[in-house]
């Protein structure tokens, strides 16, 4: 095969004349250029290191501060170096002429001018980075110090910043007080509890608070000194990457593609536009040119070339600096496919042309080949054990790496999944499912996201959650949708724009002599991702009626009008309430991830009373009282005062110090039976939907949480649309994906119902 041949650098043959050495130009010339692109990577990586480091200084600006402070003071005919080079001593007198030693000493006290103007504008910006007044400003509106912050902080930031520029500017996050943490958790947990379980529970608080709390709390201050982040660390580490079950379905989510927009009805030139356009995003990373905003940055870090790799009692994340391949799967083979080629990104067309070879290969699965990926759909430890035995060595090792050192994992899915207008339910139903969890062989869940393109040309991800969080993924997908079908575009005939590359050597077969032990402990794992996968209830309902254009006419938080509706919904669903999870950032802190609010509270609870009772005339008073507080609930979690991080890690210093606590072991053993998080629109300006409305992404979901409850994602697309992701277990008798769907959808209406009937009052 041409392929083969041209991997070859050189061939040789013994002849009596001597060694005979046969170069192939090609290779050499391929070696060359893969080199030439390292060391650019390698020059971009300094340079973006020392632009973050003098930032918000620049090169360019030291240039002038000394340029300008060695001509005013050759103008005044003063001694630049301000005495220093007298006080250096004769050496140095003796090196240097006098005109050099002048030049000399203007550049060291212009660089010292320079340095101390970016300390204190770093400082400034600090301080107003700092200051979060901002979000408690009615919601719109905007006060007179907002604006001038906002100005402020555009002035101390500098001219053109990078994507980690902040990073040094950032606070850290502080540590709640004790007393606070605990009063703001008895008020969450109130509306939950009776007179008699909560006086048992405010009795094992102020036990807490007094005794064991103060002396927990002084290890967590001593660790945020030390430590960027005193909560960041523990939680990858203990909430991810030491669960031993599944992290499919239980931990990863996935990602959807359009909602009404088909591109291309050809599985290999969808794939061949958007992983061209993934790692266009990876060169913007790489070279930190994403458009940053005053926010932590650092888990783009991991988005690409990283793996999870099992352990026995825990995982780590392994992330390579550089990866020029992907792997792909499809009808239980793996390919290794090379994404560089003449020193350059393969053009969209070129990355066609290698997944029609794969499709068009006809070769069948080695054995055990074909089901090898259900191993990161089962239980941790099993397949930590056997990553130990049977892939550290040999063929195996060789094709395990190809998989985790890739930039990304693709599967070119042999099933056809879209939204069908004259089918929605079931047709979403089953994109989800399939993004979700799939065949449980057919994703190779540990990588740090999976790109599925289906048989029909549709696409999504399934990432794996313990890197990042869901708003750096969608970055990168706003990103991708966005070039997709406009940018890169498609020819009538539904390929990709461009050539054929006829030198282009074709994917790599990876090889595997997986033993009959293996394959047993394979077919168990995947026993248990299918039984896991076939308990998901999942429902997806695009909700059209109005969307954040109305409900901010209402004046109201369209955040906290959707986590009303869920509380109303629920008590319609269930007839009772429940510990209620909304994941909010903590990222305008330093290594900042998530924290908790607790949606259901007194006020939101209230109001569902007075729906449930008829209580017409209270109704709106009652909600805009419930979406003030849980207004505030969300900035006081994002601006570092949450409880839930706070009482995570003080139970961890409880371990490390080997003290029980009954309190805090009661605090996390509570079930979240309603998990919900919005999914933001981040990039606006990258979709006009005025002009083309049909190009809304339906955004993405999770697992289930409880095995009673409800997980709950939306996503707010332009004015007039909510999408939600409903998930549940068919297992529960409690629960049923689409009756919630529906008590969500009426909840919705209901609501936005109140302010029409207070505008024909008025």
């Amino acid at each position: 095969m041409a392929e083969a041949h041209q991997a070859v650098a050189f061939q040789f043959t013994v002849t009596p004349d001597g060694i005979d050495l046969q170069l192939s130009h090609e290779a050499l010339r391929q070696i060359y250029l893969s080199g030439l692109h390292s060391w650019k990577k390698r020059f971009i990586r300094f340079k973006n290191g020392v632009m973050t480091g003098v930032y918000p200084g620049s090169p360019a600006g030291f240039m002038i501060v000394v340029g300008s402070y060695m001509s005013y003071n050759k103008y005044k005919q003063l001694d630049p170096s301000l005495g220093l080079i007298a006080k250096l001593g004769m050496d140095l007198l003796l090196l240097f002429s006098l005109s050099v030693s002048l030049i000399v000493g203007g550049v060291l006290v212009g660089t010292g001018l320079w340095v101390t103007i970016i300390m204190i504008m770093r400082n400034v910006l600090k301080c107003l980075l700092s200051w979060h007044g901002w979000m408690y400003v009615r919601h719109g509106s905007t006060s007179w110090s907002a604006r001038l912050w906002m100005i402020l902080v555009k002035v101390f930031s500098g001219r053109k910043p990078m994507l980690y520029s902040f990073q040094n500017s950032l606070p850290r996050l502080p540590v709640p007080s004790i007393k606070d943490t605990c009063r703001r958790y008895l008020d969450s947990v109130r509306p939950l509890m009776d007179d008699e379980q909560f006086e048992r529970m405010k009795g094992l608080t102020k036990d807490f608070e007094k005794n064991l709390g103060p002396r927990l709390q002084w290890y967590l201050k001593l660790k945020s000194w030390w430590a960027s982040n005193y909560v960041s660390d523990w939680w990858e580490e203990y909430i991810y990457l030491r669960g031993r079950g599944p992290i499919m379905v239980n931990s990863n989510y996935y990602v959807m593609d359009f909602l009404y927009v088909f591109p291309t009805s050809l599985q290999a030139a969808r794939a061949g536009n958007v992983i061209h356009a993934i790692m266009l995003y990876r060169r913007k990373l790489d070279r930190a040119q994403i458009k940053p905003v005053p926010l932590c940055s650092a888990q783009w870090e991991r988005m690409f070339n990283t793996t999870r790799i099992p352990g026995l009692e825990t995982d780590i994340l392994l992330h390579m600096n550089e990866s020029k391949h992907i792997a792909v799967y499809h009808k239980g083979r793996f390919f290794k496919v090379w994404l560089f080629y003449d020193g350059r990104l393969l053009l969209p067309r070129e990355i066609e042309q290698q997944m029609e070879r794969i499709l068009s290969d006809e070769s069948e699965p080695l054995p055990g080949e074909d089901k090898l990926a259900a191993l990161t759909a089962g239980d941790r430890t099993p397949w930590a054990k056997a990553r130990e035995t049977f892939f550290s060595c040999g063929k195996n090792k060789q094709s395990l790496d190809a998989i985790e050192k890739a930039a990304f994992f693709v599967t070119l899915d042999d099933t056809e999944q879209r939204y069908d207008e004259n089918n929605p339910i079931t047709s979403l139903d089953s994109f989800a499912k399939s993004l979700l969890h799939g065949k449980c062989y057919d994703r190779w869940f540990d990588k740090s996201f999976n790109l599925m393109v289906f048989k029909n040309g549709t696409m999504g991800l399934n990432v794996e959650h313990s890197w990042a969080d869901a708003p750096i993924v969608g970055h990168l997908w706003e990103y991708v949708l966005s070039m997709d079908p406009v940018k890169l575009g498609y020819t009538e005939d539904g390929h990709c724009k461009g050539e054929l590359h006829p030198n282009l050597p074709g994917p790599q077969r990876l090889q595997w002599e997986i033993p009959a032990e293996c394959e047993e402990i394979i077919q168990k794992s995947l026993t248990l991702a299918r039984n896991l996968a076939d308990d998901v209830d999942s429902h997806i309902i695009p909700f059209t009626n109005f969307g954040k254009g109305l409900i901010k006419k209402c004046r109201t938080s369209p955040d906290a009008f959707i986590q009303i509706a869920l509380q109303l919904a629920h008590y319609r669903d269930k007839g009772k309430f429940c510990l209620t999870y909304e994941a909010s950032m903590t990222r305008l802190f330093r290594e900042g991830r998530t924290e908790t609010v607790r949606s259901c509270t007194m006020e939101a609870c209230n109001f569902v009373r007075s729906m449930i009772r008829d209580e017409t005339v209270e109704r709106l008073r009652l909600l805009k009282l419930a979406a003030e507080k849980h207004q505030n609930m969300y900035c006081v979690a994002m601006t570092g005062g949450g409880i839930d991080r706070h009482l995570f890690c003080l139970y961890v210093v409880s371990k490390y110090l080997g003290e029980d606590s009954p309190f805090l072991k009661e605090v996390l053993s509570e079930p979240w039976r309603l998990s919900t998080s919005q999914t933001p629109l981040q990039q606006v300006e990258l979709f006009d939907l005025v002009r083309h409305p049909e190009y809304v992404t339906c955004g993405g979901g999770f697992g289930p949480v409880a095995d009673d409850g409800y997980g709950v994602s939306y996503m707010i697309v332009g004015e007039n649309l909510i999408n939600f992701h409903i998930s549940s277990k068919h297992s529960s008798p409690e629960t049923d994906s689409h009756r919630f769907g529906a008590n969500i959808r009426q909840a919705m209406l209901d609501i936005l119902n109140l302010f029409q009937i207070d505008k024909k009052e008025k």
